[in-house]
């Protein structure tokens, strides 16, 4: 069993966590967590850019001169590509980026972005995260007495607004629940701080 250092919010020592291995203690396949990374950032992509083609644009229904006779390169319409205001050649059209990944790849690849930060020492388990109102100074303070680095993830249980909008105004702070991680998110941060309770659920869906 894996085992990790759980903390209080005041960035002291309080006991050890056993995490199962079988989620937290596996070797990181590169391949499924590639493959989860750009899935999850191809989903970000709109895919709403358009440009309008020859056809499209209007105007363009003479000929703008004879064909021959007049010196000139033979030319059929003003809305050509080679035209001001004409249309756009092997311009972006509406499409959708999805890469679609399997379960078990996805599974995998969850399981390995745990493990490599257990393996790396970035994953704190902290016993409870207990603020009376939405206040970033005590989160700040929170996460500077547990060393965290410039990027750090919070994963919480379930949601909780008073942490949420406590964090959101630090810089390079995230806060996330068990049922919305993913794994760029996990790969993305240099800390990774999970509450106690987040990290017994995350075992519980995992395993």
């Amino acid at each position: 069993m894996a085992q990790v250092q759980v903390y209080n919010q005041e960035g002291k020592k309080t006991s050890k966590l056993e995490l199962a291995d079988s989620v937290f203690g596996i070797e990181p396949n590169e391949n499924a967590m590639h493959l989860a990374v750009v899935s999850y950032l191809a989903a970000q992509r709109q895919g709403t850019q358009s440009t309008l083609t020859r056809s499209e644009v209007s105007g363009g229904g003479a000929k703008p001169w004879r064909q021959k006779g007049t010196g000139r390169a033979r030319q059929g319409s003003t809305r050509s590509p080679q035209w001001t205001h004409g249309g756009v050649a092997l311009g972006p059209k509406p499409r959708k980026y999805k890469v679609n990944i399997n379960k078990k790849v996805k599974r995998l690849a969850m399981k390995s972005a745990l493990s490599s930060k257990v393996a790396a020492s970035e994953m704190i388990v902290v016993n409870k995260m207990q603020f009376d109102e939405i206040k970033t100074k005590p989160v700040a303070s929170m996460l500077e007495k547990l060393k965290t680095g410039k990027k750090t993830l919070i994963v919480l249980a379930e949601n909780n607004d008073i942490i949420y909008k406590s964090a959101r105004n630090i810089e390079g702070v995230k806060v996330r629940t068990v049922g919305t991680l993913c794994v760029y998110d996990i790969l993305n941060c240099n800390s990774f701080v999970v509450l106690k309770d987040a990290a017994k659920k995350i075992e519980e869906v995992y395993a």
